[in-house]
């Protein structure tokens, strides 16, 4: 692969990885709007009946807005990811081929498909990234009894 080619891959993950969380981030506003609404239309009904519904619809809306303020600060990490930079080892932003499993080192949202070829996206706090931080291509790591040999970094 050129490094044209490669930042290219860089940054269709970083495009992927911002999508899938916008889409999180947009599910978790939703819910939390459906939880108030639903709240709200129970006022003033019959109230010691619904005022425990009341309470509850208002706990489910803060769960929520926990959950959106954790994927806010989520986007904050990811847009600090630069598709332009070549990394030449693993750290923040790489993109990590091994033997085993290719990786997209960000945040952590699960597989991402790019022209059929699968791609873990990981946080660079996870214990996985911390056994390969620092590699370089050429070089083995140990993770759960498991050794990878990274084949690429970029």
């Amino acid at each position: 692969m050129t490094l044209t080619q490669e930042l290219e891959l860089k940054k269709r993950l970083l495009q992927e990885s911002t999508k899938l969380l916008n889409m999180q981030i947009q599910a978790a506003k939703d819910a939390m709007d459906e939880a108030q609404e639903s709240a709200n239309e129970h006022h003033g009904a019959i109230e010691d009946k619904f005022e425990s519904f009341r309470e509850a619809c208002q706990i489910q809306r803060d769960m929520y807005a926990r959950q959106l303020d954790e994927l806010i600060t989520t986007m904050g990490v990811l847009k600090r990811v630069n598709s332009t930079k070549e990394n030449k080892e693993v750290s923040f932003g790489a993109v990590v081929m091994t033997e085993l499993q290719n990786y997209f080192i960000g945040v952590s949202l699960g597989e991402i498909k790019i022209d059929g070829e699968s791609f873990y996206a990981i946080s660079g706090l996870s214990p996985l990234y911390k056994a390969m931080e620092g590699k370089s291509s050429g070089e083995s790591f140990e993770f759960r009894g498991k050794s990878y040999k990274v084949l690429q970094v970029f």
